[in-house]
C-alpha cells in the first residue's frame, strides 16, 4: 500500500508491510495516527489551493466552496442549476427528480464542490475514504499475490509431471487436483508472509488517486488547461489516460509541491487541531502546531486530475456510467478470491480504523494473512477500538 498522495508515503508503506507480515512495531498506531493528521491536513490544503489555481486559469470571477458528505448533495447541485441542457440531460434530470433515492443518494463522499455565483458546478475535490482505499489496496495486492500463488501451483504441477515422466505441456491435471493445488499454493504463500520471506513490490501496490480534483468545462477550455499543465515548470505530468465509451473523461496523474510554512500557519489560524481531539493525541501536543507531524515528509505529492465536460459528468453521476455501479462492478471483478485478499482488505480497514480511533496502542494485530475471518469479526475488532459493547441480545 503505497499511497502517493501522502507526504509520509514511505513510512506508511513500511507500517503496512509490517502489519501484513504480522510484525507490527509498538508505536505503529501512534505513528499512523500522526500521518493521518499531518498528511490528511496537507493533502486537503493542496487540493484546495490547486483547485483554486486551476479554476483561476479558466474563470475570471471568484467561486465559493461547499463541503459535501453524500453523493446526493452533488447530484442535487447538478440538477438544480445545470450548465446548459440537451434532450439527454433533461431525460436524466427527470429520472433523478422522479426517484432520487434510486441514484445512491446516501453514498458517502469526503469532498468539496466549487460553485460560481450562479450556483453552477465548476469543480470538485475529494480525499478518498478509508473503505475505498482498503478496497483498492485489496485489488492491487490480490493481483500481485495471485501471480505468486499461480507460480507456486505451476511448480507443484511441474513436480507431478516430472514424477510421471511427462512433459508439463502434455500433463493434464484434473480440475479437483488443480483446486487442491491452488489451495496448497495459497497456504504456502501465506506462510511466506508469516516468515517474512516475501519482498514487497512497491510499483505493484501504488495508488495514485487518494487525493483527486475534477474540473468541469467545455472541451476547448479543458484542452487549454491541459496544455498549460504539460508546460508548467513546477508540475510534472506522470501519466495521462483518455477514457472513451460509457465513461468519458481525461485523467492526469500530477506530481506537485506543497508549502510547509503555509500548511503550519493555516493549521494554527483555523484552529484545525480541534478536529483531531478524539484521535488519542494529547491536546497540548496538537496545540503546538503541525510542525512535529511533518518531520521526514516528502517535498511533493501526487494527485489525480480529472477533466470532464458537464454532459460527461452527468452521465457519470446519473447515466450510463454511474460511479457507484462502476464500484460494484469492480468489487465483483477480482480474478483471485482466496482468503488472502479478503484478509488484506480487512487488515487495511482495521489499520485505518485504529488510526482514526482514540487508541494509540493495541496488544496485537488481530487479522493475519494466514488466518480466516468473517466480516463480523472485523466489525467486532473495530468496535473494540472505541470501547463499544457488542450488540448482542442478552440471555
Amino acid at each position: 500500500m503505497y499511497l502517493t498522495s501522502f507526504i509520509h508515503r514511505e513510512q506508511l508503506f513500511e507500517i503496512a508491510e509490517r502489519w501484513i507480515c504480522g510484525c507490527p512495531a509498538a508505536d505503529d498506531i501512534e505513528k499512523f495516527t500522526e500521518i493521518l493528521i499531518g498528511d490528511g491536513f496537507v493533502l486537503g490544503g493542496v487540493l484546495e489551493n490547486f483547485s483554486g489555481f486551476l479554476l483561476g486559469i479558466l474563470h475570471e470571477n471568484t467561486f465559493t466552496e461547499k463541503h459535501i458528505h453524500s453523493k446526493g448533495e452533488l447530484r442535487d447541485v447538478l440538477t438544480r442549476n445545470p450548465n446548459g441542457t440537451n434532450p439527454r440531460l433533461k431525460e436524466l434530470f427527470s429520472l433523478y427528480q422522479k426517484n432520487p433515492d434510486y441514484f445512491y443518494r446516501e453514498a458517502p463522499i469526503n469532498g468539496v464542490v466549487c460553485l460560481d455565483d450562479g450556483d453552477h458546478l465548476l469543480g470538485i475535490y475529494r480525499i478518498k475514504r478509508s473503505k475505498r482505499i482498503a478496497e483498492k489496496a485489496n485489488r492491487r495486492i490480490a493481483s500481485w499475490i495471485f501471480e505468486k500463488v499461480q507460480s507456486v501451483a505451476q511448480d507443484m504441477a511441474g513436480e507431478r509431471a516430472r514424477r510421471s515422466h511427462i512433459p508439463l505441456e502434455w500433463f493434464v491435471t484434473p480440475p479437483e487436483e488443480m483446486i487442491r493445488e491452488l489451495i496448497r499454493a495459497e497456504e504456502e504463500v501465506a506462510q511466506s508472509f508469516k516468515e517474512g520471506l516475501i519482498e514487497f513490490d512497491r510499483s505493484a501496490l501504488t495508488l495514485y488517486d487518494v487525493g483527486a480534483i475534477k474540473i468541469i468545462a467545455d472541451s476547448e477550455k479543458l484542452n487549454f488547461l491541459e496544455k498549460i499543465l504539460f508546460e508548467h515548470p513546477r508540475i510534472r505530468v506522470i501519466e495521462k489516460e483518455d477514457f472513451k465509451g460509457n465513461y468519458q473523461a481525461s485523467n492526469l496523474i500530477l506530481e506537485i509541491g506543497w508549502d510547509a510554512e503555509q500548511a503550519c500557519r493555516t493549521f494554527k489560524d483555523r484552529r484545525s487541531w480541534e478536529k483531531y481531539l478524539e484521535r488519542g493525541i494529547p491536546e497540548n501536543r496538537l496545540k503546538k502546531g503541525l510542525e512535529p507531524f511533518l518531520e521526514g515528509a516528502q517535498p511533493t505529492l501526487i494527485i489525480e486530475l480529472i477533466l470532464s465536460t458537464f454532459p460527461d459528468l452527468v452521465e457519470s453521476e446519473l447515466g450510463k456510467s454511474i460511479h457507484e455501479e462502476r464500484i460494484i462492478a469492480q468489487r465483483g471483478d477480482n480474478r483471485y478470491r482466496g482468503f488472502i485478499p479478503i484478509n488484506v482488505e480487512f487488515l487495511i480497514e482495521y489499520l485505518f480504523a485504529a488510526g482514526f480511533s482514540p487508541k494509540l496502542r493495541i496488544e496485537h494485530v488481530p487479522i493475519k494473512l494466514w488466518g480466516r475471518y468473517l466480516p463480523e469479526t472485523l466489525s467486532s475488532y473495530v468496535r473494540s477500538l472505541y470501547d463499544l459493547p457488542e450488540q448482542e441480545l442478552s440471555y
